[in-house]
């Protein structure tokens, strides 16, 4: 076991490494090769040329892109300071960039919308697990029966519906008819009633996407699973049918969900962009919106690198719970 994690933990270093450089080359190599300026989208295309140039001298992008990645990286560990010669603007570590369009560093930025994106995905995601689970073995068990027709097109409704429909449509009814109070984010330490009750709205819309679609895949691996030979000989041996469901049918028929609720997850922790913006929640996932409207490039950035350092980072967890439900994994 202990070869496996150190195995998975280097792929993961790796991948992150690999992830961060291929994200830095499009967000500073690919604008020369098109054409355009990195200092324009720091700047704005509004500013003189004398601006322009101390923002390209301050930010050494007249520097080959291997230089400008290795003092990226620097400024993750040890800080960064931005100087055109007269003027220093110092960055802390972890230094993710400077957003000079709002005199703001990007790493206080962002994880001061983290606890924002991170509870309303873990919120969802506990929603959507249990009623995408719940519904999909009773819906398999009952297989052909109104009760299975009734789950199947409330799923269907669910994935073809987009968020920003359902989001508003919550907030026609429950907020402006029915009086419920207006989704907000307030820190559980300070109340955690208002916690809960400021995102219950926005967890119910978010999962109601997610659990259809867990709901569907569910009841798809249990019919398979329930067919097996060891199905069979479980309920030949006599085995109560809880018994046989629990142990045996619900392990192996919800393995392959653990690959994509780890996916899932990691991609809400990065920002669930319409969510936030349909109810105004200040997450990472709205200042990456505002982000691309103000052109502000370190933000996006920023917030692109936390989306893909949650992937992978879930992407290891789910490898090591593999690991443990299924031993044979460790051998690959």
């Amino acid at each position: 076991m202990l070869a496996y994690l150190i195995r998975r933990l280097f792929n993961a270093v790796v991948t992150l490494i690999v992830v961060t450089f291929v994200t830095f080359c499009v967000f500073f190599l690919v604008p020369k090769a098109t054409g355009s300026d990195p200092a324009l989208l720091y700047i704005g295309k509004q500013a003189d040329p004398v601006a322009i140039e101390g923002i390209r001298t301050k930010l050494g992008l007249n520097d080959p892109i291997l230089v400008q990645y290795g003092k990226f990286l620097s400024g993750l560990v040890v800080g960064r300071d931005y100087t055109n010669g007269t003027e220093v603007t110092h960055c802390d570590a972890p230094c993710l960039g400077y957003s000079f369009k709002t005199n703001q560093e990007v790493w206080p930025l962002l994880t001061e919308a983290l606890p924002v994106t991170v509870s309303l995905a873990i919120g969802a995601a506990v929603l959507w697990v249990l009623m995408g689970v719940v519904f999909g073995v009773i819906s398999a068990l009952r297989r052909g029966t109104i009760w299975d027709r009734s789950v199947m097109t409330i799923a269907l409704a669910g994935v073809s519906l987009p968020i920003y429909f359902t989001g508003l449509l919550s907030l026609s009814i429950f907020v402006y008819w029915l009086g419920w109070p207006n989704p907000s984010y307030t820190p559980f330490i300070d109340n955690p009633w208002d916690w809960f009750t400021g995102l219950i709205l926005p967890w119910i819309t978010l999962a109601f996407l997610f659990a259809a679609t867990y709901a569907r895949l569910t009841r798809a691996n249990m019919l398979e699973t329930l067919g097996e030979d060891y199905i069979r000989t479980a309920r030949a041996k006599g085995l109560r049918e809880r018994t046989v469901i629990g142990k045996h049918g619900l392990r192996s028929g919800l393995t392959p969900l653990v690959t994509i609720f780890g996916l899932d997850l990691g991609a809400l922790l990065g920002g669930a962009v319409l969510t936030e913006a349909v109810y105004n929640l200040r997450g990472l996932g709205y200042y990456a919106l505002n982000g691309i409207r103000t052109s502000d490039l370190p933000v996006i950035l920023g917030v692109t690198l936390f989306a893909a350092s949650f992937i992978v980072i879930m992407n290891l967890i789910v490898d090591l719970l593999y690991g443990v439900i299924d031993p044979r994994v460790r051998l690959g």
